[in-house]
């Protein structure tokens, strides 16, 4: 298989049209990274079912594709409404209630039982991805009285969306709870948790990972003002961030996303935090063959950001051409890696304080020192994996190799940008792994002799410490 040019990773969801054993084969061929399964969506036999596929393709492959479990969170819904659909029109009254009722323009029922007691009275409800607004005129009993700012068709089982609003739901439902441990007996490499407010809804689901006797790898994904407001927290609870743009987009004035979306990858590259940019990137390519042009520079504008990976969503689960999404987003990728210098030697200071400080700088020397002597390569020795994302964080242009006694380690580093990922579990001595090195470089084509490469590592290898050793290593 060829080697894979792209250093920003590509996600693709996984769907009716994309979980069969020959398009999964081809997606990855087609270098997919990681692939998303949204528990929004299927049952256990479904998942379970496409996650043995995707294993069994990655291992025919000889890759270690990762797989990332979306969990649905707290998603606050309209109950059913007369024939499907009704017509509210822009003036009119709409009462919102709690009660289980079959919707009509004048009455509709929600969901979410506690709304009545966390909304107040001015503030805005959303439907249909912002299509139709609400305002809050009065609140009685179960009843929320409603004036319609923009009207439009509401369907059974629509979103809504409360962006003024503190509500009191747990980002962990019951359902998420039950879709984790199926998730970790699985053995997900990343799971996503929705609707994250701030480092409370963070930690608890770290502790129950922690209570089931795993190490999994918790993604926070950024889609409501109040986790805006705890941006700088959040990153430091997660292990990496998500740009939901969808709800986002919603939740906050969309022409504020694009600036947002900036701010989020800068503060994820300083904490050496994987970062995904998410949501519409090329919506267009569930129906068409070729995105727009607006679309390509979406997903080139999030490469330049210095995004670790960008994602498919529904081009991939239930569009009509998942794997030329897969390609063409691949196409832009190597595009832009190739055309834009300003994506790489990224020079941010290390987190003040950090426990592992003296390990960061040594990091940051090795990837400075391998651009001076135009390395072809820094090679990082890790064992949980955090000397991959840090090197990674700097954007070197060198490429990185990572070499992990741990399979679980090198599938999570599929998330991890421009990491190139390679199984060793030798334990000999530091000159005989550094020749090992040597030769599987050389012999995958990455390497010659008389090339230089740089590589970081604890003393004595395969201790699990942090990184304290750093050669120039001349390859023969």
């Amino acid at each position: 298989m060829k080697s894979r040019e792209n250093r920003t990773k590509i996600i693709a969801t996984l769907g009716p049209s994309s979980c069969d054993p020959s398009t999964l084969s081809q997606m990855i061929r087609s270098n997919v990274n990681v692939f998303r399964l949204n528990f929004s969506h299927g049952d256990y036999e479904w998942h379970a079912k496409a996650m043995r596929e995707i294993r069994k393709a990655g291992k025919e492959l000889d890759l270690p594709v990762c797989l990332l479990q979306d969990l649905q969170g707290p998603k606050i819904r309209l109950g059913e409404v007369e024939n499907d659909q009704v017509w509210i029109k822009t003036g009119d009254r709409l009462i919102i209630t709690t009660d289980s009722v079959l919707g009509t323009p004048e009455r509709i029922s929600t969901d979410y039982k506690g709304l009545t007691e966390d909304i107040q009275i001015g503030q805005s409800i959303l439907v249909s991805d912002g299509k139709i607004e609400l305002k809050v005129r009065d609140i009685q009993g179960n009843g929320i009285e409603t004036h319609v700012v923009h009207g439009g068709v509401l369907k059974s089982c629509q979103g809504l969306n409360l962006p003024e609003t503190h509500t009191s739901l747990s980002s962990l439902t019951e359902k998420d709870k039950q879709d984790l441990s199926f998730g970790l007996k699985q053995d997900v490499d990343w799971i996503a948790l929705s609707f994250v407010r701030g480092p409370e809804d963070v930690l608890p689901l770290k502790e129950q990972i922690r209570m089931q006797g795993k190490s999994t790898r918790v993604i926070a994904k950024i889609e409501k003002m109040e986790a805006i407001q705890n941006l700088p927290k959040i990153v430091e609870a997660a292990d990496g961030i998500m740009v939901a743009r969808g709800d986002l987009g919603v939740e906050i004035p969309m022409e504020r996303v694009p600036i947002l979306q900036k701010t989020i990858v800068k503060e994820c590259n300083r904490h050496a935090k994987p970062v995904i940019i998410a949501t519409h990137m090329m919506e267009s390519m569930v129906a068409s063959p070729r995105p727009t042009r607006a679309e390509t520079n979406d997903v080139a504008n999030a490469v330049i950001d210095g995004a670790d990976a960008v994602m498919l969503s529904a081009e991939t689960a239930v569009g009509k051409f998942p794997v030329e999404a897969v390609r063409t987003m691949y196409r832009i990728i190597c595009e832009v890696e190739r055309g834009v210098d300003s994506i790489y030697d990224k020079d941010h200071s290390s987190v003040p304080n950090s426990p592992t400080l003296l390990s960061d700088r040594l990091i940051k020397s090795a990837c400075y020192l391998s651009r001076v002597t135009m390395g072809k390569g820094i090679v990082g020795m890790t064992q949980s994996g955090y000397s991959g994302f840090k090197i990674s964080s700097f954007r070197p242009k060198s490429p990185i190799f990572v070499f992990s006694n741990s399979r679980e380690t090198l599938r999570v580093l599929g998330l991890a940008w421009g990491v190139r990922a390679f199984y060793y579990d030798k334990r000999v001595s530091t000159d005989e792994t550094i020749s090992d090195v040597n030769l599987i470089l050389k012999k995958a084509g990455y390497v010659s002799n008389g090339d230089c490469f740089v590589i970081v590592a604890s003393m004595p290898i395969g201790t699990g410490g942090s990184a304290n050793m750093l050669k120039l290593n001349v390859v023969s």
